[in-house]
């Protein structure tokens, strides 16, 4: 869907400082600033870790850009990818999104495991084997494993000859590197916060530690290296959870193409394919959690659907026949809505599926018409059955056309509108006109066939001969 709005999350080294993040940042705003599609944009650095910025793009009228949301993703990506040491994931911004974690693509993946070891260890391998798949795009991970930081560790019998204790030391850290508030500044319209830190030139290196002194209870300041060692490691920066155990969410995007069913399809696989294994649980959050799930419960739902509408049906007409004569027209309507999706290009999405749903309501009206007539019509004026229908297709044929035609009407502006947003409306209308198209098309002639062969199954039902008993033999 093109709303006019993107969003982008920009990914650094995680050992990057903040100034070398910030000049890479700045790389990337010069590309956004100079592309002619774009009419403001908003990009900041920080929020969960320092490697990470976030971009909000405000697009030109659409028929100003003259082009789609996607497109401009598309044409910035390699714009973008030259820029060394970053990466900046974009997508639009969508008006129904349902569910799932803030991330750097659309589409999400979930892995989740109670040993966050194992975690660690296999979802790389699964982010590597997505980057495989045709069928996506953009893959991305939320893992941050990868910082840095200085583990010390104190010589506790020097630090106590010297009179200094842990919380000296504690203290001392955090008043260079913790950006302690020590004060506030009031003034007439506004205050500031005063904080104390070492000096940017001075604590941008590992070395920086060598300057540090120690006052300790008696005698002249010591260096914090006399009595303390340090050594550089790797550490999380962040540890993501869901439902109280540790997880990693992988997000993608779907290559030019590719439904998100086909995408579903190829994540199993590779799960299958690098041996994932069981105390690991993997699945898809977001809308690609309610799409999957929909797909389950797809069959459920239209079974429902059906049970629900031949019980109504049965007490109206009161027959069990009549409305198997009225659901017949249904498998015309889903066929039109597939093949009219199949024919413009069109993923069988959630909304395409609202509107087979819909049509399940719509389309039987054109054999209510003729049916209830030609009910009527044996009842009230003892026509035969052929008689009664061949007089219901005469005279309901306008009626049915002219309801037909206000439905199309009304879903063809959803199918055939380019304005903003029009992605998210179209296949909805496109499964609406294709299948009120091709059941208009086919019940014409299949209901009055279905309502013959159905009264004839009732009357042989009705009048089958019954076994006769045999006559008891004569007394002897």
């Amino acid at each position: 869907q093109d709303t006019g709005f993107i969003t982008g999350i920009s990914d650094g080294p995680q050992d990057i400082s903040f100034p070398a993040m910030k000049a890479k940042q700045e790389q990337l705003n010069a590309i956004l600033a100079a592309n002619p599609s774009i009419n403001h944009f908003v990009s900041f650095l920080g929020g969960s870790t320092l490697n990470t910025g976030n971009a909000f793009v405000d697009l030109k009228p659409l028929n100003v850009r003259k082009k789609s949301a996607d497109q401009i993703i598309a044409e910035l990506r390699p714009q973008l990818a030259r820029v060394p040491g970053v990466q900046l994931f974009l997508q639009a911004v969508q008006d129904v999104r349902m569910g799932g974690r803030s991330t750097r693509t659309q589409y999400q993946y979930s892995l989740q495991d109670a040993n966050l070891d194992e975690l660690s260890e296999w979802s790389p391998k699964m982010v590597e084997k997505l980057r495989t798949l045709k069928e996506l795009r953009d893959v991305a991970s939320d893992q941050q494993t990868n910082g840095l930081q200085l583990a010390g560790t104190i010589d506790r019998d020097t630090a106590s000859r010297l009179g200094i204790s842990p919380g000296v030391v504690d203290q001392t850290l955090y008043d260079a590197f913790g950006q302690r508030q020590v004060s506030t500044l009031f003034t007439p319209t506004r205050q500031y916060r005063v904080v104390l830190e070492t000096l940017p030139e001075m604590s941008g290196h590992p070395d920086a530690i060598d300057n540090i002194y120690v006052r300790p209870a008696t005698g002249s300041p010591v260096p914090l290296t006399t009595f303390m060692r340090f050594k550089p490691q790797q550490t999380l920066l962040s540890v993501n959870h869901q439902g109280q155990f540790p997880a990693v969410t992988l997000s993608f995007n779907l290559a030019p193409g590719v439904a998100l069913g086909q995408a579903s399809l190829a994540i199993r696989r590779a799960e299958q394919q690098i041996g994932l294994p069981g105390s690991i649980k993997a699945d898809f959050q977001g809308t690609a959690q309610l799409f999957t799930e929909s797909l389950k419960n797809q069959p459920l739902l239209v079974l429902a659907a059906l049970i629900a509408v031949y019980i109504v049906l049965g007490v109206l007409y009161e027959s069990y026949v009549h409305p198997v004569t009225i659901l017949s027209t249904l498998p015309s309507a889903g066929v039109g809505a597939l093949l009219a999706l199949m024919a413009f290009k069109t993923e069988f999405s959630i909304i395409a599926l609202i509107g087979i749903i819909l049509l399940i309501g719509i389309v039987k009206k054109n054999a209510i018409l003729m049916i209830d007539f030609a009910i009527e019509a044996e009842r009230d004026e003892g026509l035969d059955t052929k008689a009664a229908i061949h007089k219901a297709c005469l005279l309901r044929f306008r009626p049915i056309l002219m309801t037909t035609l206000a439905a199309m009407l009304g879903g063809l502006p959803l199918a055939l509108g380019h304005g903003v947003g029009s992605e998210l409306r179209r296949p909805l209308g496109i499964a609406i006109v294709g299948g009120l198209l091709l059941s208009q098309i086919l019940t014409l002639f299949t209901t009055p066939v279905v309502y013959l062969e159905m009264d004839r199954f009732t009357r042989r039902s009705k009048h089958a001969p019954e076994e006769q008993a045999p006559e008891p033999a004569p007394a002897a």
